[in-house]
């Protein structure tokens, strides 16, 4: 199977993240509203400062203390969901939805061509977790190393999620793959000879 083009990879992850961010809207949308409650004036106040050219800190609402919570647990649940959209999908089919629609799959570079749930999940980690450092911008950081080593890695185009979980992303042939068979395979059978008799 041929290694699946940088191009494909790329949409298929943004419709991933399309459809994370989707489910997201449904299991984060309280929070994320109570969030914006609580730095929204914070957040007006700074910028109205920014407009006019003042620098001074004294007097900027400050949040309820419990809004780092809030925060922990808008990051927490984008994690959850995320990781229930990924990781099962990679671990039984090798296909997100995305990868799906750009017929690309996640195969083992391994002796063991199963994708277990165990490697789907150490896939997943490597790449899923930062998300809960979105908050000091660290996540993001090393989310954004990981997807550009594809541009560099070779001969397999790994990303480190890839290399972590000792897989690769290639291609799905349009028509499925027949094995070749060996010349003891293909033996023809004579009607009537000795495979025949009772």
């Amino acid at each position: 199977m041929a290694l699946a083009p940088l191009g494909a990879r790329l949409v298929a992850r943004l419709i991933d993240i399309a459809v994370v961010f989707g489910l997201n809207v449904i299991a984060n949308g309280w929070f994320v509203w109570r969030y914006m409650q609580e730095v929204g004036p914070l957040l007006a106040e700074a910028g109205r400062r920014m407009l006019v050219r003042d620098p001074s800190t004294e007097g900027l609402p400050e949040p309820d203390p419990s809004t780092g919570n809030l925060l922990l647990t808008i990051l927490l649940v984008a994690a959850a969901v995320w990781f229930a959209y990924e990781v099962p999908s990679i671990a039984d089919h090798g296909q997100t939805l995305g990868k799906r629609v750009m017929r690309i799959k996640v195969v083992s570079l391994t002796d063991d061509p199963r994708l277990t749930f165990g490697r789907s999940l150490r896939r997943w980690n490597t790449l899923g977790l930062p998300v809960l450092l979105w908050s000091c911008g660290v996540g993001f950081v090393l989310q954004l190393i990981d997807c550009m080593l594809p541009l560099f890695d070779r001969p397999f185009r790994q990303a480190l999620h890839d290399k972590q979980a000792q897989t690769v992303v290639v291609q799905v042939p349009a028509t499925p793959v027949v094995p070749t068979q060996s010349p003891t395979d293909t033996a023809t059978h004579i009607p009537g000879g000795s495979d025949d008799r009772p």
